[in-house]
């Protein structure tokens, strides 16, 4: 955790040097990538919510995505993670969306991705996705690796 919290001092030096917000939808992750956002002291400056996003009935209740927005797009995948991100940012009408969605372990998912596979996205002025492979079934190890590549990731964007 103290190096998910390292990368979160960071983002929240840059956040709350710009006065911007942001807002969380993780899955795979369960609320690592918020917990390190919000164990750094003054979060309340920056972070105005999140929402872990681990069934089709949270994403239903919790980020109002309909079943019908979903025709052509599958979990765990890069427009997925766009659109949790976009969602997430404009419900929270935060600056800044991050999205976090995958199989941590330690088997695969129900739509043959493999365990280790994440799919991350930034909904800001740019909007970004990227996914990782770590090739581990190792459901923990996944787990922080992938809370730690999304805030990675919005740091990335936040250097923008």
């Amino acid at each position: 955790m103290q190096e998910l919290v390292a990368i979160a001092e960071k983002i929240a030096a840059r956040l709350i040097e710009r006065r911007q917000t942001i807002a969380v939808a993780e899955s795979s992750t369960g609320g690592l990538i918020s917990a390190a956002l919000l164990a750094v002291p003054g979060a309340s400056a920056y972070f105005l919510g999140s929402a872990v996003v681990y069934t089709r009935d949270a994403r239903r209740i919790l980020m109002d995505i309909p079943d019908e927005a979903m025709k052509g797009i599958r979990s765990a995948s890069e427009p997925y993670a766009k659109l949790l991100a976009s969602q997430i940012r404009q419900r929270f009408s935060t600056d800044w969306g991050l999205s976090e969605t995958g199989a941590t372990g330690p088997t695969g998912n129900r739509y043959g991705d493999a365990a280790g596979h994440s799919c991350m996205a930034v909904a800001g002025l740019v909007p970004s996705a990227m996914t990782l492979e770590t090739g581990s079934a190792d459901r923990l190890a996944n787990m922080q690796t992938f809370a730690g590549t999304a805030l990675n990731l919005l740091l990335q964007n936040l250097s923008r």
